[in-house]
């Protein structure tokens, strides 16, 4: 014990003394120390006594699926600089292979009373109930819920019959593939084809619902056109080859890292990217610009989402009621050089707009 006391005191730079009064729920010490000792206790994986177990930390969950994206490093350190910044302290959870599922963390946050959970990615139903049941503050960031998915009884409030949720703060997945779609047209590209993830996916679904809106006002045929692969870049290399067998000339992808591995599926086939094959990724992510040919993708606005998500959730701890509303941010289509007008049959290049690079 006094071990422990020692730790505790060293990481928030007080006393053991003034530790042993807050463990003990005595009286002269200010809130703010005794929250920076409850946290304290927390952060390093102490239980609190039993007195003070009701008491939420200021610590914030913040679940994300993976780290080999990029995009969630970078999402992680919008919200967590956002978080630290109005005096909480972000617990990254992220799921490894052989580690703890993303269930699994919940049920740890819950059981360190966590202020409040950002999630990014999916949710599971067993997740959502478990956090509606409990009464946690939580925001969706780039998370958009299946509620279809759900069980009725999750989506109403059984006392005031009113609409239960979580806010959810995402990219425009209709305006990003319409951006993409307008911009390879542009270029003189008939036979485009989508490639996202998993059919399940939430955002992966409304890029592929966009995508068939785009075809039918076009008038050409989605079918064959859209493809489903796993967010990595060998998932994206074999998606990719069986599109680019159909004949298509442009890609549009549902991540920077499946793009990659689109680029890399076209060299194999012996084409050439932009020229025989345009590739369009997704996110923006760092050193996309940095690529052979650099990579033209369309930005998520991290740092604003970010925002919006840690203010949306500060509002629920400070007692105010959570809706199901979801933000939704627009894209934008930085275009480099992995894009351009296609080839005719001869090798010359189609007719067709000129290609204005950013």
């Amino acid at each position: 014990m006094t071990r422990r006391l020692a730790e505790v005191a060293k990481k928030v730079g007080v006393s053991q003394a003034t530790v042993s009064r807050v463990l003990n729920g005595r009286t002269g010490v200010s809130d703010a120390t005794r929250q920076a000792v409850l946290t304290a206790i927390d952060v390093l994986g102490y239980e609190r006594p039993t007195q003070l177990r009701g008491v939420r930390a200021r610590l914030v969950g913040l679940v994300v699926p993976e780290l080999q994206n990029p995009i969630f490093p970078a999402l992680a350190e919008g919200v967590g600089g956002a978080l630290v910044q109005l005096g909480f302290t972000p617990v990254l959870c992220t799921r490894t292979a052989g580690g703890l599922t993303e269930a699994e963390y919940v049920t740890m946050l819950l059981d360190q009373q966590v202020s409040g959970v950002v999630f990014c990615g999916g949710l599971s139903t067993q997740e959502y109930g478990q956090l509606l049941g409990r009464g946690v503050p939580v925001v969706l960031l780039n998370a958009a819920v299946d509620f279809s998915a759900l069980p009725p009884t999750l989506l109403v409030d059984p006392v005031h019959g009113s609409k239960l949720g979580f806010p959810q703060v995402s990219t425009d997945d209709h305006a990003a593939v319409e951006q993409a779609f307008t911009h390879l047209w542009a270029l003189g590209h008939r036979r485009i084809s989508l490639l996202v993830g998993p059919a399940e996916h939430m955002p992966s679904r409304r890029k592929a619902e966009a995508f068939a809106r785009l075809c039918a006002r076009t008038g050409t045929d989605p079918r064959g056109r859209i493809g489903h692969a796993l967010f990595s870049f060998e998932g994206g290399q074999a998606a990719a080859h069986e599109l680019l067998a159909t004949g298509a000339t442009a890609l549009i992808c549902g991540s920077d890292i499946v793009a990659l591995g689109a680029a890399r599926a076209a060299r194999r086939l012996g084409l050439e990217v932009p020229h025989d094959v345009s590739v369009v990724g997704y996110d923006d992510s760092a050193f996309m610009n940095y690529t052979d040919p650099p990579l033209t993708t369309l930005r998520q606005p991290i740092d604003a989402m970010a925002r919006a998500a840690v203010q949306l959730l500060l509002g629920q701890i400070d007692g105010g009621t959570p809706t199901p509303k979801e933000l939704l941010h627009e894209p934008e289509l930085v275009v480099r050089g992995s894009t351009a007008p296609p080839r005719a049959p001869g090798g010359r290049l189609l007719e067709g707009a000129r290609l204005t690079r950013v």
